[in-house]
């Protein structure tokens, strides 16, 4: 079955202003107040550079102060057992399927032909009441490869194909908001093509939106990797998972920070996608904006224990592109929601506020600075240059070492944690070779900062079905945490 309708891509979507948008790069106060900046540094550098250079080294070793100090504080909280909302198997089936409500389950692909059928038949092994799921497979019009091999795997389907209208920008979420505004379900959900879902994820869910307050609107399921061992950037990969949504997230929401959402099986009511505009069809994470603007209008998310197997990039270009739409995303987002910075402050509360700068904000910022900071100790070290300590006078010198040798201590540290707690310790020396990891986020960086001033809403498509094996049917991975211990 298809759909479609003609209207706008990027159709304004009700509820969402045009400042809480990407659509435009920067705004005219943010334009003017970094011309400001930018002017009268460069005017400083020319007339005192030795100024200059330090004003700018003492306002970087700030940044990286206060990301030492919050990321010392999350850890901290990571090491609590985390609190995960659970639902057991019979709980899950026991709800008779009347209480059940309804369903809209969404599936962006984009020449992703040689998965289709793998994707609908993850699909129909979701376990619920059919007259009350709606699964949408939204489409590119002109994606004719992919719209052809789901036709001929979709034959005796309920699953429905939307065929979302070409035009810029061409990302998921326009194709998100697309097939979402026409759709009935009182609770929302988007898989991505290439995952492998729990197949109670939707009942748990449901069962868990009963029980909880109101004001919990968002339950994100833990993504995990079902190829983490296939090579050594699996398994940076995998590890990075494992400590993103085991122990992390988890933390971040004891902190009482937002949660930069994953962009798959993240669980939403309606209602309350409705109130903050759906998705930003300008942002390239979507997922992470839509976490932010949930929080700030007061809503909660939670972490489901109920877990999305996923394919982990195996090829570096790919794991680049990937990653610097991700960083790209990160910096759109943070720019964002800094338009009215007080009002961002209110809503969020000054500890939220922080932790927003810190996980979204400062992210692609220090991969970005990383490695000039290593070349810098590495150069100061072989020479004692004495135009280097000029720009570094002790006062920013020793906060400066300290935050590094700490800061990637304690960057290390926590995905060893993550993995012993995961009970993966063929893992583990895969993590005696990060440091290779972090130069590949720092090349991503670069990339997602080019881009930024390029090409800001452009999708760099990740390429799926690289893995070696592919589950056939998802009956021998665990979709529920293991007893924890610590």
């Amino acid at each position: 079955m298809a759909e479609g309708r003609p209207v706008s891509p990027a159709r304004k979507t009700v509820g969402r202003p045009p400042e809480m948008s990407n659509g435009r790069f920067l705004d005219e106060r943010q334009r003017r107040i970094l011309l400001a900046l930018a002017g009268t540094w460069v005017l400083t550098l020319v007339v005192k550079p030795v100024l200059a250079i330090t004003i700018l080294n003492a306002l970087i070793t700030l940044v990286y102060v206060i990301v030492l100090l919050y990321n010392a504080a999350w850890f901290r909280q990571s090491l609590k057992v985390p609190e995960l909302v659970q639902v057991s198997d019979w709980e899950a089936r026991s709800i008779p399927d009347d209480e059940l409500p309804t369903y809209t389950v969404l599936v962006a692909a984009y020449r992703e032909g040689n998965l289709i059928a793998d994707t609908l038949l993850m699909l129909e092994l979701l376990d619920y009441p059919k007259d009350k799921l709606e699964i949408k497979l939204l489409l590119e019009s002109d994606d004719s490869q992919t719209i052809l091999a789901a036709m001929r795997a979709l034959a005796g389907s309920q699953i429905r194909i939307v065929h979302v209208p070409a035009g810029q920008p061409r990302t998921k979420p326009k194709a998100l908001n697309y097939g979402w505004q026409t759709s009935s379900g009182e609770l929302v959900t988007v898989f991505d093509v290439e995952d492998i879902p729990d197949p109670l994820q939707l009942r748990r869910a449901a069962v868990a939106f009963q029980r909880l307050d109101p004001s919990v609107v968002c339950l994100q399921a833990r993504l995990q990797y079902h190829n983490a061992s296939q090579n050594l950037i699996t398994r940076w990969f995998a590890a990075e998972y494992m400590t993103w949504f085991s122990t992390m997230l988890p933390a971040l929401i004891r902190m009482g920070s937002p949660i930069p959402l994953g962009g798959t099986s993240m669980h939403v009511r309606a209602s309350a996608l409705r109130t903050v505009g759906g998705w930003d069809p300008y942002n390239v994470t979507e997922d992470a904006d839509l976490g932010i603007r949930l929080h700030r209008q007061g809503f909660r998310t939670l972490i489901l224990d109920s877990v999305t197997f996923e394919e982990a990039n195996v090829d570096f270009v790919n794991w680049v592109k990937q990653r610097s739409r991700w960083y790209k995303g990160y910096l759109q987002t943070w720019l964002v929601h800094m338009r009215r910075p007080l009002d961002t402050w209110r809503q969020l509360g000054a500890l939220g506020f922080v932790g927003f700068c810190v996980v979204v904000g400062a992210a692609p910022v220090l991969a970005l600075l990383n490695p000039i900071c290593w070349l810098l100790v590495i150069i100061w070290f072989i020479g004692h240059y004495i135009q280097i300590k000029a720009v570094f006078p002790g006062w920013i010198f020793y906060p400066a070492m300290l935050c590094m040798f700490l800061g990637n201590f304690l960057a290390f540290y926590r995905n060893l944690v993550a993995v012993r707690i995961a009970g993966r310790p063929q893992l583990i020396p895969a993590l005696m070779l990060f440091p290779i990891y972090w130069l590949m986020m720092s090349i991503a960086a670069v990339r997602a900062f080019a881009q930024m001033a390029t090409a800001p809403s452009f999708w760099d498509k990740t390429m799926h079905g690289l893995d070696h094996r592919r589950v056939a049917d998802g009956s021998e991975l665990r979709w529920q945490s293991p007893p924890i211990s610590r």
